[in-house]
């Protein structure tokens, strides 16, 4: 299945990836060397969560793996218009631009609703997607159905 990422966040998984391929994989395993010269393993607390660190790491390493292979990257293009994955909107519930929040549109593997970085496959992200300046769109949310009008596409 792809997965949608922007620039900025398809380069975030390769630098994570390779952190984790050198760095990390040469810590946990100076770790565990250092856990196996105490002896006995089968009492050994710091072997045993140098091992867990190790399988956690190398779950993520191949879920990294995974992600890049099945990645598209895709790149916004302000002048269509249109709001498309890596588009930056400004948009507002009451048409003013004082009172205007920035969304960033992004794959699912990338949202980040506390940074404003809308996943495509949320409600409001599905709501903003190929839509125009100056769209109303509406979204469902817990409080009720709230409206906000697309102000600019960056």
């Amino acid at each position: 299945m792809k997965k949608y990422f922007t620039l900025e966040g398809f380069k975030k998984l390769k630098e994570e990836l390779a952190y984790l391929q050198t760095d990390k994989r040469k810590e946990i395993a100076d770790r565990l060397e250092k856990a196996i010269a105490f002896g006995d393993l089968s009492e050994n607390a710091e072997y045993s969560e140098a091992k867990e660190s190790q399988a956690f790491m190398e779950g993520r390493i191949l879920e990294l793996e995974e992600l890049i292979s099945d990645a598209t990257v895709v790149s916004a293009n302000p002048k269509t218009g249109w709001v498309q994955i890596g588009s930056v909107i400004l948009a507002s519930m009451d048409s003013k631009k004082t009172n205007a929040e920035e969304f960033k549109i992004v794959g699912a593997e990338e949202a980040a609703p506390l940074e404003g970085k809308i996943s495509i496959d949320s409600p409001l992200g599905k709501a903003f997607l190929n839509k125009p300046k100056g769209a109303v769109v509406e979204v469902d949310a817990p409080a009720g159905k709230i409206k906000y009008k697309i102000l600019e596409i960056k």
